[in-house]
């Protein structure tokens, strides 16, 4: 069985059906099924968009990707110190 990539619109429409399933009473197993996600992602998905508004999620995933980003810069721009610093050093 293939790998499927969901969105976080698609994640929190799954949540927000899941909890409906379990305020009727439905067993988690029986909900996770219907929704063709194993009990360990539903768990996974609850702990990261448990209580997030779809505009919340994006906001979320953009942040995560800005931060990543200058995460990078910040790698890049210490390797480039450290480089000036030895050429200055005249150890090259």
């Amino acid at each position: 069985m293939g790998r499927k990539r969901h969105t976080a619109e698609q994640i929190i429409a799954k949540l927000r059906e899941a909890e409906v399933g379990l305020a009727k009473g439905r067993p988690l197993a029986e909900v996770v099924r219907k929704l063709e996600i194993a009990e360990q992602t539903y768990y996974r998905w609850r702990k990261e968009y448990g209580g997030l508004r779809v505009d919340q999620a994006k906001r979320l995933k953009e942040l995560e990707k800005e931060n990543s980003r200058l995460k990078r810069l910040v790698a890049d721009q210490a390797l480039d110190n450290a480089i000036l610093k030895e050429v200055a050093s005249g150890n090259f």
